[in-house]
C-alpha cells in the first residue's frame, strides 16, 4: 500500500503506477525504435498485444515486484522483437521461418477460389475490401493480396507494376 486509505491507495496506486508504466513503455520503444508498435508480421503483431497486457499489468500491481516484473518483461518483448527483425534482415532463412508469405486472393478481375479456401477468407470479406476500396467493377482490380500481417490489400487500376507483387504466393 501506498497509503492507509484504501481508495486513496487504490486512486493514487493507479495513477502512479500507470504513469511510470506508460513513460517506461515510450523510454523503450525511443531505444528499441517505432518499429516496436508495427504489424508487419504476425510476431510484431503478437509483440504489441503482449506489451499492451503486460503494461494493464504493470498497471494493476499490487507490489513493486509485480511492477517491476512487468516492466523487465516489456522491455525484454521489445528486445526480442528487435532482433528477430534484425536476424531478418540479415538471414533470408531466418526471415522464412518466422514471416508468413503473403497471398494472392484475386488477380485481373478473377477470384481466386483455391486461394480463398487454402487462406479461409470468404468471398463475402473479400468483397467488403473490394468495397472499402471502392472498386466499382472486377475489371479494375489487379490483384488483392493477403498480407503477412492479415491485411487485404486491393492493388486496382489501369496497370499494376510486377515489382508490387514480387514473392506474393499464387496457390494452385
Amino acid at each position: 500500500m501506498f497509503v492507509e486509505n484504501i481508495l486513496t491507495d487504490f486512486l493514487l496506486r493507479s495513477a502512479v503506477l500507470s504513469s511510470i508504466a506508460i513513460i517506461w513503455v515510450i523510454v523503450v520503444v525511443r531505444l528499441v525504435g517505432l518499429r516496436a508498435f508495427s504489424k508487419m508480421t504476425a510476431f510484431d503483431f503478437v509483440v504489441t498485444v503482449a506489451i499492451g497486457s503486460l503494461l494493464a499489468g504493470a498497471s494493476q500491481a499490487t507490489s513493486w515486484t509485480s511492477f517491476g516484473q512487468s516492466a523487465l518483461s516489456i522491455a525484454t518483448l521489445l528486445c526480442v522483437q528487435y532482433v528477430v527483425a534484425r536476424l531478418r534482415q540479415s538471414s533470408e532463412k531466418f526471415k522464412a521461418a518466422v514471416q508468413n508469405t503473403p497471398v494472392m486472393l484475386m488477380r485481373d478481375g478473377d477470384i481466386l477460389q483455391s486461394a480463398l479456401a487454402a487462406t479461409r477468407v470468404s468471398e463475402d470479406d473479400l468483397l467488403a475490401k473490394l468495397r472499402e476500396a471502392n472498386v466499382l467493377s472486377f475489371s479494375q482490380v489487379r490483384a488483392v493480396v493477403l498480407e503477412t500481417t492479415g491485411d487485404i490489400s486491393v492493388l486496382h487500376g489501369d496497370s499494376l507494376e510486377t515489382r508490387l507483387i514480387v514473392g506474393v504466393e499464387v496457390p494452385s
